[in-house]
């Protein structure tokens, strides 16, 4: 019974490692990534391609390969196209008199001056998507089982 329990434990945990890994083959391509390898730091990249055992990114406008048995996390950027703009405009008006030197080629009246400045919201942040399983663990023998 013990080893049957066991066994369906290791094969549930095999397929949610799948899964998750099924997520990350339905990326779009273009989604930024962040990708940590096994004693590496992380790797900013954009999603290309991704099969049952290799991701492939576009790092600096080259192409990299990466096994997925060297990756042990995989966070996203998800996608949003809403980011807030905001508009500022500042119009400042100014009389000037005919009284006193003027610089050469000004004018006595009216002057103004416009300035317009426009704020994008900030990116998204990264959420996890993918982390390596832990390996399997050995069941403990039991004496009983021998």
């Amino acid at each position: 019974m013990l080893k049957t329990t066991l066994l369906l434990l290791s094969a549930l945990t095999a397929l949610a490692a799948d899964n998750t890994w099924d997520k990350v083959k339905d990326l779009k391509t273009g989604t930024e990534l962040r990708i940590y390898k096994k004693g590496k730091p992380p790797l900013i990249a954009t999603m290309g391609d991704c099969t049952d055992d290799r991701l492939i990114v576009v790092v600096k406008n080259e192409e990299v390969g990466i096994d997925k048995q060297d990756i042990d996390r995989i966070d996203y950027r998800p996608l949003k196209t809403n980011r807030v703009t905001t508009k500022t405009t500042t119009t400042d008006t100014t009389q000037t008199t005919g009284v006193g030197p003027s610089p050469q080629g000004s004018r006595p009246g009216p002057t103004s001056s416009t300035t317009t400045s426009y704020n994008v919201g900030s990116k998204p942040d990264f959420e996890m998507l993918y982390r390596r399983p832990p390996p399997p663990q050995k069941p403990p023998q039991d004496k009983q089982d021998k």
